[in-house]
């Protein structure tokens, strides 16, 4: 009934849905044994972390996304936690695979322990039993877990257009979701053959070899309960009876101790849950670790899975039999051992021999069918005929390829070259949040921080850099990074206006330049015979990121002071003109009662070579990853307009000038990262009364994070009222900067902004 609603007309409603996923890694030392350490302490307490906790061992790493309305989303968001765990866990790898390396001595598995809470101790019973009834070696296998669920506008669509009359509508999700489960089981085999990652294992853990296998994981050696559980997935009546029938026999003690292929998903998960509030979602388990994806699964895979759910959400078959059941498990374990031998057979659903092959090209067959009258989007349809490659030849499947590999490098060999190359992988692109790039870096960089500390977080407005973070019940909104409810508008609004700034800093005694303000143009022209002859900075009185602010180091003549000022108003009504503060200007991060981080920003600059113009040095530098526009890299890339034009003039140069080798020419005086400069650590350099000095000029505003640039001729002299002064207070300063210094130490002020917060 539900095969004539699939159609183009209906595919978005088809086709969208919610997805989850969770993920198992092991983690090793470089020489292939597993970690003997806890779980990394930087993921704070593992029951209240909802992104990253341990599996059984305290080895055992699980990634968790939350729920997600696309493929790629989830896809995504299990990539930015991959990377944010192997960015935190020291010298350590993450083992690529599903099949553990190794292991000579049970003993050395630890299992994961918890606080002394009720939870924490429930925890650890549970990982005991499991000890006792399985052994520790079968607990380190690991997977993935691939949570699905229609959307509720799909869901509530099809019950008015079936025409639903045998109960209200979660009846009808309870058997649309049974229906998929029925199916699943029996077709279950398919995604065994095409996306099973580990045919091959070490002698602690498979004692025979097979030489065709697909996926050990999906065999009798792997994620299999002692006794076969045959459930009925016709209707939860006879779900739950079957189900409290094996917990009565002693076969089963607990609800999450079925390692069933698919799971039925209610909130609460137990079998009274079910009953109460029924299926919420469904939980796929048989997906191993692909160790040939740094992720463990493609997006190409994630989106066949999708259409195969589809697909058995479309069928006719509506009963699935004890003895179907039966020849299901049959199959897989068949496909799981002897999937690549040529001419196996499996059981069709009746009971009699196929060879696998044919039956897969009719199941794949079916599925390109319904692809064809669901989308023409050309990503469902490359997914599917990726897969139907690897039936076509067997040396596409990830399991051929494995083998391949493992068999020319033996297998913790494999496996411990291809997790240092994603451990590199993920180290050169260690500062972006994938799918969140449009967002400003130091707002990538914080939810980086939120998801390694277990603060949930929700993107409110993706143009203005708005967020929600949740912890403990406890909600904050933050934007761009640094502009938090920590912080007042009046203490805004201070470190916004540099006069007014510059007064309180005065009157709290912190050093400040001395200068004037002017509200029109005419009036700062006329005081040019004053400042002749001397350094001076010309800048709006409102301003941020070193707009419209020129320094000029000994004016000469009129038309020079005259463009400063014009570029000044053309940013403000107000101007101050101030002296030039001898030294060099460094960029102080203060956060709470500390300064986090010190910069040294090298205003921007090239480096000559004896054969290239400015204007193609700039070109050659700016092709560095590390440099973008918008704040989206470490680095700003250095611009060749009017600021850049009129201090070359300064210096007697063109963009047209070729610089000789190893000359350093300088396009800005102001050194801000904005304008293309060069970002240098100085934290562990400056003494520390220029620090408490900083975190004074914050106080003063009343700022809790404030970016203060002071100007110091030699930040190992004690200061003085001749040596050092403050040139600016910063409302929103970005943090990016001193996550990812062209030179120094990751300083980690997002940690500090969560601290604070929660």
């Amino acid at each position: 009934m539900l095969n004539k609603l699939f159609n183009k007309e209906n595919s978005r409603l088809l086709l969208e849905g919610n997805f989850g996923m969770e993920k198992e890694h092991l983690r090793v030392q470089k020489n292939g044994e597993i970690a003997s350490s806890n779980h990394p302490e930087a993921f704070g307490n593992k029951l209240a972390n909802p992104y990253i906790t341990t599996d059984f061992s305290e080895s055992q790493l699980e990634m968790i996304t939350p729920v997600c309305k696309s493929i790629n989303d989830v896809h995504q968001m299990l990539e930015n936690i991959h990377d944010i765990v192997s960015s935190n866990i020291d010298d350590e790898l993450l083992w690529p695979g599903s099949l553990p390396p190794e292991i000579l001595d049970e003993d050395s598995i630890k299992i994961a322990m918890y606080d002394r809470s009720k939870e924490g101790k429930g925890q650890e019973a549970y990982r005991q039993f499991l000890v006792d009834k399985y052994g520790k070696k079968k607990q380190l296998l690991c997977g993935i877990h691939y949570n699905y669920s229609l959307s509720d506008r799909a869901i509530e669509w099809m019950f008015k257009e079936i025409g639903f009359n045998e109960g209200n509508l979660q009846t009808f999700k309870n058997q649309l979701y049974l229906k998929i489960a029925r199916n699943f089981m029996k077709n279950r085999w398919l995604l065994v053959y095409l996306m099973g990652a580990s045919p091959t294992g070490t002698a602690s853990f498979v004692d025979k070899s097979y030489p065709h296998a697909i996926s050990l994981r999906n065999s009798q050696y792997g994620y299999c309960n002692k006794d076969e559980i045959l459930l009925s997935y016709n209707n939860l009546e006879e779900y739950a009876e079957d189900f409290r029938e094996y917990i009565s026999k002693g076969t089963l003690q607990y609800e999450k101790e079925l390692y069933s292929p698919i799971r039925l998903k209610s909130h609460p998960f137990n079998i009274d849950g079910l009953l109460e509030n029924g299926i919420n979602y469904l939980e796929m388990r048989l997906l191993d670790v692909n160790p040939l994806d740094k992720v463990g699964i493609t997006i190409d895979d994630l989106r066949f899975i999708h259409l195969f759910m589809l697909y058995n959400l479309m069928l006719d078959e509506s009963s699935l039999s004890k003895a179907e059941q039966l020849h299901a498990n049959d199959n897989v374990n068949r496909v799981a051992l002897y999937g690549r031998q040529d001419g196996l057979t499996l059981n069709d659903i009746n009971g009699q021999e196929k060879e696998l092959v044919v039956h897969a090209n009719e199941l794949l067959a079916n599925i390109r069918t319904m692809v064809d009258k669901l989308t023409d989007d050309v990503e469902w349809h490359n997914a599917l005929k990726i897969q139907m490659n690897k039936l076509n030849n067997k040396e596409l499947l990830p399991s051929s390829q494995i083998a391949s590999y493992v068999e020319e490098k033996d297998f913790k060999r494999f496996n411990l070259e291809r997790a240092a190359e994603y451990a590199q992988e993920t180290k050169q692109k260690s500062y972006r949040l994938k799918g969140y790039e449009d967002l400003e870096l130091s707002t990538q960089i914080l939810l980086r921080g939120a998801i390694k500390n277990g603060v949930e977080f929700e993107v409110l407005d993706r143009q203005d850099n708005f967020i929600a973070l949740k912890k403990n019940q406890r909600l904050e909104y933050v934007k761009q990074a640094t502009k938090t409810s920590l912080d007042s508008y009046s203490t805004f609004l201070i470190m916004e206006n540099k006069l007014v700034s510059k007064i309180v800093l005065e009157k709290a005694g912190v050093k400040v330049p001395a200068g004037a303000i002017y509200t029109s143009g005419d009036e700062a022209l006329v005081d040019y015979k004053y400042y002749r002859n001397k350094k001076i900075v010309v800048k709006p009185k409102s301003t941020n990121f070193g707009i419209g602010i020129t320094i000029i180091k000994g004016l000469k003549d009129y038309e020079t002071y005259e463009k400063a000022v014009k570029m000044a108003f053309s940013h403000d009504r107000s101007v101050l003109v101030e002296e030039f503060i001898k030294g060099k200007e460094y960029r102080f991060l203060v956060m709470g009662d500390e300064t986090i981080g010190i910069l040294h920003r090298v205003p921007a600059n090239v480096t000559g070579n004896d054969h290239h113009t400015i204007r193609e040095l700039v070109k050659a530098k700016n092709e560095d990853p590390l440099r973008g526009k918008g704040y989206r890299t470490p680095l700003e890339k250095i611009k060749c307009g009017e600021a850049e034009e009129l201090f070359l003039e300064l210096q007697g140069l063109t963009f047209d000038y070729i610089p000789k080798k190893d000359e350093v020419v300088y396009l800005r005086e102001n050194s801000n990262i904005s304008t293309g400069g060069d970002s240098i650590d100085f934290t562990d350099d400056i003494i520390q009364p220029y620090k408490d000095i900083a975190v004074k000029a914050a106080k003063a505003a009343g700022a809790t994070i404030c970016g203060v640039d002071i100007m110091i001729d030699d930040i190992m002299a004690t200061p003085n009222e001749n040596n050092h002064a403050i040139i600016e207070i910063n409302f929103n300063p970005a943090i990016h900067i001193h996550g990812f210094p062209y030179k120094g130490v990751n300083r980690k002020a997002e940690e500090k902004i969560l601290d604070l917060l929660f």
